[in-house]
Parts: C-alpha cells; structure tokens; sequence
C-alpha cells in the first residue's frame, strides 16, 4: 500500500459554521475579515438616506457603509478543523435573515461594543432562544476595554455558563482566540 498520508487515504476535515452577530456596528465585518485565510466575501453597501432616522448612529458616526446579506471567511484551525465563519447583518430592517444565516451553525460570537450595549441584546435573546451556544466578545474600540467582563455580563444579564471575552476586531489573534474559546466550549459540550 502506498504512504498512508496520500490524499486518497486522508479524511476530508470536519467543517464548522460559526456565526458572527451583534447590532449595528459593532465590528463583525471588520472580525471576519481579520481573522479570514481567504479574501471575505462581503455584502457592505453605502449607507444612504434612505436609514435616516432608522438606523442609529449615536457614537458610529462615521460609519459610512453596512452589511445587506452577509460575510464570508474561514479559517482553517488544523488540518482536521475548518472553520467557516458568517457575519450577519447588523440592522434590524436585515436581521430576518438570521433565521437563514443559523441554520447548521454549531455556534456563534455575539460581538458587544461597551458605548453602545442595548444594541447587543437581539442577539444575545436569538441565540438563547434557540439554544446556539456562543461567547460574547467585547470589542475595544480604540483599543480601550473601559470595563471588566464581570462588569460587562451583569450589564447584560449574562448566565454564568456565558463567556465574556476582550477582544480587538482589528487584529487577527484577538480574533482567533476568541473563536478558539467558543471552539473549546462547544468541544466540552459534545464530551459531557
């Protein structure tokens, strides 16, 4: 038989969908394409008058475009494990499309941004409704994490059993490890 490392002997790696949520800007684009080995797909269009009024831009004003469908990354964490990640959309005339984003997800990031929380909370309640397990990951805008993540999970009436993690959307191991910790979660789950 020939080298037991040949591509018709090896197994196609398991594959995993992860969702990356949370509310209007909050830096799900800008974590998927940190984080991605391939150039993201993504669905970002200008903000346009047409969101005056509905969307909110206190404390994002210079957010000048959004995610209308998705965004599309993965990355490849060992030669058995791939993650592909789906950013949802963060405006709420968009968040329909959750249902669809959810479907086979094993889990899921809610990105929390501390100047603006109330907009967090869709999706933490999404993903509790649904049983989706998933960590929160505090993105620093600035590079400033103003609180504590004791702090930050009374704030949002977090379970104990909920991670809360510091991260930087920006820069790629910030991202990676808080991937790696819902990773970690979900494996310890599928153990018990």
């Amino acid at each position: 038989m020939a080298d037991s490392d040949t591509a018709a002997t090896r197994s196609a790696p398991d594959t995993v969908k992860i969702l990356i949520a949370g509310g209007f800007g909050v830096g799900k684009t800008t974590m998927v394409g940190s984080v991605s080995e391939i150039a993201p797909l993504r669905t970002e269009e200008p903000l346009t008058v047409a969101g005056l009024g509905i969307d909110d831009l206190d404390g994002i004003e210079e957010k000048t475009a959004t995610t209308v469908a998705l965004d599309f990354g993965r990355i490849t964490i060992s030669r058995e494990l791939i993650l592909y990640l789906f950013g949802t959309p963060g405006q709420q005339r968009f968040w329909f499309m959750w249902n669809d984003l959810a479907l086979g997800a094993l889990g899921a990031v809610v990105l929390v941004d501390v100047r603006r929380p109330k907009s967090s909370f869709a999706a933490i309640d999404f993903f509790e409704r649904r049983g989706i397990p998933f960590v929160v990951g505090v993105n620093g805008f600035h590079g400033e994490h103003p609180y504590p993540p004791e702090e930050i999970r009374d704030a949002l009436a977090l379970p104990d059993h909920v991670q809360v993690l510091l991260c930087d959307a920006r820069e790629r191991e910030s991202s990676r490890d808080v991937l790696i910790a819902l990773i970690d979660q979900l494996i310890a789950a599928a153990v018990k």
